[in-house]
């Protein structure tokens, strides 16, 4: 039934592209996997891509065609929506960003091996059709375990337990073998006691599990969880608000979310990224068959500490030990502190 379904998009996107196609200028599509509205990591690969499309035509006078496509939350359907993209034969590139996509975009290509790809938080090398670029989710990952600590430590655990929380909608690589060690590391780097409790919701978009799981967090002596599950944060930023613990945000800025509650927030710049990578293709400098990995130092990772909530919320000798860290992170041209990265 599936192979029927993929059959019968990639038809219908031939028989539409050979009606669509443009004689004039670059076409692009941004492939969000699930929906724009609510998801500021994708609502930022889309405007990234848009400023850069604005400014290209702006400076260079050439037309260029942008078409946001949503893939919708259910993953099994991604690779055929991609798949119609290709086929249709409208698009000189399609951009995206998730872990699960280089591997999508490969077993498309082996069908329509001209197709381009411009891939964020995700890496496949090799292929002269696709541009990887993942983020270092290491140090992303390591800042806000530091934070956290930092903040643990004045709260005071139960019992005098040196506990962490952190919630995530999946388990996935990157958050098994990257994300969840650095934060541990980080908060290790705080106070070698720490321990970190890891739930797993199992979506997206379950507030009320999420909740749930963040209250026997805190029922066991955590005192400040990582947040990373998607629209079910809600549940987790509720429950630490009516409890008195607080939570580390991570991707975007989160600490208007609920002043006083959010006390970190580890960020992806992705919007920079997307829009510097277009430009690149626009330009025809982009090194397609390349896989970059990039952080701090280029300007893609970072923690946020200029926020006036932040500024008002966290104390300032934890604010200090925080900005130190950020300045050896980047200050570090060479990578050392951290190392080259844990890799999944």
């Amino acid at each position: 039934m599936r192979k029927a379904f993929a059959a019968a998009l990639v038809l219908a996107a031939l028989l539409f592209g050979a009606c669509k196609k443009s004689e004039n200028g670059v076409r692009i599509a941004v492939f969000i996997p699930g929906v724009r509205a609510g998801s500021a990591i994708y609502d930022m690969l889309a405007s990234g891509v848009e400023e850069a499309v604005a400014e290209w035509q702006t400076a260079q006078g050439k037309p260029v065609a942008l078409n946001v496509i949503e893939g919708g939350y259910n993953q099994a359907s991604w690779e055929d929506e991609v798949t119609a993209l290709a086929a249709s034969g409208q698009y000189d590139v399609i951009i995206s960003s998730n872990p699960s996509l280089p591997a999508i975009a490969a077993d498309v290509l082996e069908k329509f091996p001209a197709q381009k790809f411009i891939l964020f938080d995700g890496e496949l090398s090799g292929n002269p059709s696709v541009y990887t670029l993942r983020y270092n989710q290491r140090e992303q990952g390591y800042m806000a375990g530091y934070i956290a600590a930092l903040v643990s430590e004045e709260l005071g655990g139960a019992s005098g337990q040196k506990r962490l929380g952190l919630v995530a909608g999946q388990e996935y690589p990157a958050m098994n073998n990257v994300i969840l060690p650095a934060y541990l590391e980080g908060a290790k780097a705080v106070n070698v006691g720490y321990s970190v409790d890891f739930r797993v919701l199992g979506n997206w978009f379950d507030a009320q599990k999420a909740a749930d799981l963040a209250q026997d967090m805190i029922n066991g002596g955590a005192r400040v969880i990582l947040a990373i599950a998607g629209g079910a944060n809600e549940g987790v930023l509720q429950t630490a608000a009516e409890k008195g613990a607080k939570v580390v945000w991570f991707d975007i800025n989160g600490y208007a979310l609920k002043e006083g509650v959010v006390v970190g927030s580890a960020v992806i710049n992705q919007d920079k990224a997307a829009r510097e990578k277009t430009l690149a293709f626009l330009d025809g400098t982009l090194p397609f068959g390349r896989a970059e990995y990039a952080g701090v130092r280029e300007g893609y990772v970072d923690f946020i500490e200029d926020d006036p909530v932040y500024l008002k919320t966290v104390s300032e000798a934890a604010r200090q030990k925080q900005s130190a860290l950020l300045q050896k992170i980047r200050s570090d041209t060479t990578g050392a502190f951290l190392g080259s990265g844990v890799r999944e």
